[in-house]
């Protein structure tokens, strides 16, 4: 190596390792994140990384905070004059967007734990459920909720859209597949009528039919009037 590129290089930061892991994330999936990588990125030794970086588990944590932050996601309140339910549901779809627009992000959130810099985000939001009616641990229940259906509903996405390279469904108005269809399952007719009525529909169709049961059902509970 050269003495005088090394002088010259930035010094490794905790930002400089994040974005290292998100670009390897990007590149190859998880699978691709490793200590070894990132320093062969950044261009220092692996030890390099552990000033900044506990372990994979806490670079996960930091690189699932990233991830939204560069997506504009932010949990903390409502707009001003945005009822809290909707303020749920446009989080909700953001962080959904955010998660299958990055490969493997959802498996990087799943298990994620906030850094201290986000706690009191954490309570602002938290306080905005309180005053709809919720206890902090009802409140805190439902965060957990709505996160754990974004993060499997992007999982799902994701997997459906990696086999659907290498196997892709038929598109609704294939007539050839329609028919086969309707003769394996002609003696499942409610199967039949249900499965070619999702083929007409865009792929966002069941995350949003979910995410309105949840959100509709906590609006009925707690705000029955609005």
């Amino acid at each position: 190596m050269n003495p005088e590129a090394a002088t010259e290089r930035a010094p490794v930061t905790r930002e400089a390792v994040v974005d290292a892991a998100l670009a390897l994330l990007a590149d190859g999936g998880l699978e691709a994140v490793s200590f070894r990588r990132i320093a062969a990125r950044l261009g220092v030794s692996g030890p390099t990384l552990y000033w900044h970086v506990d372990n994979k588990r806490q670079l996960m944590d930091l690189m699932a905070e990233e991830l939204f932050r560069r997506a504009g996601v932010d949990h903390a309140a409502p707009a001003p004059g945005q009822p809290w339910w909707e303020w749920l549901r446009e989080d909700a779809r953001a962080m959904f967007a955010a998660l299958v627009g990055t490969r493997d992000a959802p498996r990087v959130l799943a298990g994620n734990r906030p850094g201290r810099e986000s706690l009191a985000r954490i309570e602002r939001s938290l306080g905005v459920l309180v005053e709809a009616g919720l206890t902090p641990g009802g409140a805190q229940h439902v965060l957990f909720a709505i996160g754990s259906y974004v993060i499997g509903s992007a999982t799902e996405w994701q997997a459906e859209a990696e086999r659907s390279r290498t196997t892709p469904l038929p598109g609704a108005d294939d007539e050839d597949a329609n028919a086969r269809r309707a003769e394996v399952l002609a003696d499942q007719p409610v199967l039949l009528a249900a499965i070619t009525e999702v083929l007409g529909q865009p792929h966002e169709t069941t995350f949003e039919f979910g995410l309105d049961l949840i959100i509709e059902g906590l609006r009925a509970r707690y705000a029955p009037d609005a």
